[in-house]
């Protein structure tokens, strides 16, 4: 069984002790599924470059919608890196993300979904990064895992420290604003990795779309985790 396969069973034994990511309640909480991709023709050059406009349309989305959160992103061939050269290389710009978004408020509370500990964190302050992000190792059984929690508030990183132990369902972080998460609306980028080598504080969550099978063999799909794609 290779390793993704025993993620997926380790979590099917044991849905039990899988938290929260975000606060959701599947009663009264809507999901929006929200495309980026070249299909979507409301995502505009003009549109994506401007994040204020960027942010006001997903939040009318979600009103529109009557939805707390919107969902998307994993393995999704998206458009909207052309706003930051961040994506940019010589022989194939990176648009492949490679983690799911959950799009909503900046500063609503993120947990962690399995017990751990902090492995790393680091502000990625760059036009179209992360901003603060935190990742998180988790020993499952004798299978690690890394979780990525990346767009937070500046303030989610304070305090923290390497190895520090990490309950189920513990706040570890907020949303943050654009003003300090990369310059994007709101979101959390919620990513899982089986192996980071010598990253620190960081791993790619978008990548070349010509590599995307390599990334399927060490990117688990997060949605093992939330279970969020029967609530659309």
């Amino acid at each position: 069984m290779d390793a993704t396969a025993a993620l997926a069973a380790y979590i099917k034994n044991h849905r039990p002790e899988i938290g929260k990511v975000v606060d959701y309640n599947p009663v009264h909480d809507r999901l929006y599924p929200l495309d980026l991709t070249v299909a979507n023709t409301e995502l505009t050059a003009d549109l994506v470059v401007n994040t204020a406009a960027f942010s006001n349309w997903i939040t009318q989305k979600l009103a529109d919608n009557q939805c707390r959160y919107g969902i998307g992103g994993y393995m999704e061939h998206r458009t909207i890196y052309t706003r930051s050269t961040l994506f940019d290389t010589e022989d194939e710009p990176r648009r492949l993300h490679l983690g799911v978004d959950i799009w909503g408020d900046a500063g609503i509370p993120i947990y962690a979904p399995l017990n751990g500990k902090v492995h790393s964190f680091a502000d990625n302050n760059n036009h179209g990064d992360y901003g603060p992000t935190i990742i998180l190792q988790h020993n499952l059984d004798g299978l690690t895992l890394f979780s990525l929690y990346g767009h937070l508030s500046r303030a989610s990183l304070a305090g923290l420290e390497v190895g520090q132990p990490i309950n189920l369902n513990q706040q570890i972080a907020a949303l943050g604003t654009a003003q300090e998460n990369g310059n994007w609306p709101p979101h959390l980028h919620f990513q899982l990795m089986l192996d980071i080598g010598d990253n620190y504080g960081d791993y790619p969550g978008v990548g070349k779309y010509s590599e995307k099978e390599k990334f399927l063999q060490n990117i688990p799909n997060p949605e093992l985790i939330l279970q969020f794609l029967d609530k659309f």
